[in-house]
């Protein structure tokens, strides 16, 4: 079991998978989440890619630490599990809370990013989903991860899915949301902390970027993707047809192939000094 440890002492559990040599690829999960929700990538990605996987403070088998969390440090916490696992610059990919994380660490430590895929994410607050947020953060509070589990998932799997799936949503989304209901509440607090001044230092990320978006995400809709492509420059903008904000599991397949072309295209082209 290895662990990085963050500037502030707090250790950050991590793992490292697929072909010593390949290209890195550096994987961040969403609010709640521990690494295994990645358990549909692990296959596809570590059969070309050095990955490498951690569960962000508060989930997990990482630290737990009190409150305040801020999302600027939790984005140098990746790079400190990138500096424990030896890796210079990776390709780097986030989903959801993760995708801001990933916004943050291509903005503000660029030599460390070899490109860049932003799933189910945004750059900017709506109100109803800051008061959507505040909600879980008061469920999870009150009754337990479990009571908040239960009021999420039709958030996070589209309908079609989450009864053709049930059973695999039902065992896999409990293993992968196993904070406790403090750190989930200060996770919260962290995204709800963050100001929309990102939005305006997208336009300086020159890495190719992948936007990828389920067309049936109601946390996280098409606009917001289509306004993160529009910013970043040249960045390109994939719709998985029929999933929903949790597409790596629901779309797992379609999910990896167009994961797997994008790097496949960078892997291909000149890298920028």
């Amino acid at each position: 079991m290895a662990f990085a440890q963050a500037a502030d002492g707090t250790r950050l559990h991590y793992e490292v998978f697929g072909p010593r040599h390949g290209e890195p690829l550096l994987l961040i999960q969403g609010l709640g989440a521990d690494s295994r929700g990645w358990l549909r990538q692990r296959r596809a990605l570590g059969s070309r890619y050095r990955c490498i996987v951690f569960d962000n403070r508060g989930a997990g088998r990482s630290d737990h630490p009190p409150a305040p969390y801020d999302l600027e440090v939790m984005a140098v916490d990746a790079l400190a599990v990138l500096d424990a696992a030896g890796v210079e610059r990776a390709h780097v990919m986030g989903a959801s809370m993760g995708g801001i994380l990933a916004q943050i660490v291509a903005v503000r430590h660029p030599e460390r990013v070899r490109s860049l895929v932003l799933a189910c994410t945004a750059c900017r607050h709506h109100p109803w989903r800051r008061e959507l947020l505040a909600e879980w953060a008061q469920t999870a509070a009150t009754d337990g991860m479990g009571a908040f589990a239960r009021q999420a998932v039709r958030w996070l799997i589209g309908p079609r899915s989450l009864r053709r799936f049930w059973p695999a949503v039902g065992l896999v989304g409990p293993l992968a949301m196993t904070g406790s209901p403090d750190a989930f509440v200060a996770q919260v607090q962290a995204i709800l902390d963050m100001n929309d001044d990102l939005r305006a230092e997208l336009i300086t990320i020159t890495v190719p970027t992948l936007v990828l978006v389920g067309s049936q995400d109601i946390l996280t809709p098409m606009g917001d993707s289509e306004e993160l492509a529009e910013r970043i420059p040249g960045a390109e903008l994939a719709i998985i047809g029929g999933a929903a904000h949790g597409f790596m599991l629901e779309a797992g397949a379609a999910f990896n192939r167009t994961v797997l072309e994008f790097l496949g295209s960078v892997a291909s082209a000149p890298v920028n000094a």
